[in-house]
């Protein structure tokens, strides 16, 4: 047995002989890699191929045999991670129970809420969330909303949002999200995004929602930002409008030509009052108890 010391963590290997094979185990504070071949790190132990193969009864038996739950690769992915970004909720679920760190990160800044909103399982997502996973974590490392959105995974989107995931949260080179449904022209997602009160005007930096969505080929989601008060006159920091950003001719110059005139009454109208209600204006329509076309139109119905 070899010990090493550090000034911050302690490093521990312990070295026995499998068959032909050397296996190294090594200790990084609370988490714990593998090597084969001396200093060949392995990219995941078996625990790792359970977990992302789904093979519940074989990661319970691992489990029960005595290895740690937390075995992490060169990179810091755990079995967690794997599980999650599989969708195999219940071996996540099993990792949890026994004592897996919900928020563990790769050297990416990667969790397991971002693998589990990569692969779209909600159920993998509630299952964080209720063993602690953070919705909202900080702008550096990978954010589980913004890829949600990315790839068009509605519900798993509305779960975090639902769990006080800022709506508007702005990451540098990705912008909120709501810019990057426009940009992936994730038409569900910016429906239920500009639903929910997120700013229409809100992207990246000076590039708003409307400039990303006039780069694309979906007419549709222009007419969703403009429905919601798109603001047509901004500015990038080029200096260009979203109409300036369209493919000449295209069906998206088209609709941002249709949009430029002034609004209609009614369109004023159903905008101040929804400002009037705020983000929660949704909500709290519903206990206006107005004429049902009239709260149907309020809600885009």
């Amino acid at each position: 047995m070899l010990q090493l010391t550090g000034d911050n963590e302690k490093n521990l290997e312990v070295l026995e002989n499998r068959g032909p094979w050397l296996w190294k185990e090594v200790s990084f504070g609370d988490y714990i890699c593998h090597t084969f071949q001396g200093d060949c790190w392995a990219d995941r132990s078996p625990l790792h191929e359970a977990a992302a193969q789904g093979r519940l009864l074989a990661l319970k038996t691992l489990i029960a045999q005595g290895v740690n739950v937390n075995l992490v690769t060169i990179n810091r992915v755990s079995s967690l991670h794997e599980a999650c970004l599989g969708g195999h909720v219940a071996c996540a679920k099993a990792l949890l129970e026994n004592g897996a760190h919900v928020n563990g990160v790769t050297v990416h800044g990667a969790t397991p809420l971002f693998n589990a909103c990569c692969s779209g399982s909600a159920a993998c997502v509630n299952v964080l969330l209720e063993f602690g996973a953070k919705a909202q974590l900080e702008a550096h490392l990978a954010s589980p909303i913004h890829e949600a959105v990315k790839r068009g995974h509605r519900e798993c989107m509305e779960i975090l949002l639902a769990n006080n995931v800022n709506i508007d949260q702005e990451i540098p080179q990705l912008g909120t999200p709501l810019y990057v449904a426009c940009t992936y022209q994730r038409v569900n997602c910016v429906k239920k995004l500009l639903e929910l009160g997120a700013n229409v005007d809100h992207g990246q930096w000076l590039d708003t929602p409307l400039h990303a969505a006039a780069r694309q080929s979906s007419a549709e989601v222009i007419h969703l930002l403009t429905d919601y008060g798109a603001n047509l006159k901004c500015r990038n920091a080029q200096g260009r409008s979203a109409l300036e950003l369209a493919a000449p001719r295209s069906s998206v110059e088209r609709a941002l030509l249709l949009r430029e005139g002034p609004p209609s009454l009614s369109q004023l109208c159903r905008l101040c009052v929804r400002k009037c209600l705020g983000r929660a204006c949704h909500q709290v329509i519903h206990k206006l108890h107005l004429p049902e076309p009239l709260e149907k139109f309020l809600l885009y119905q």
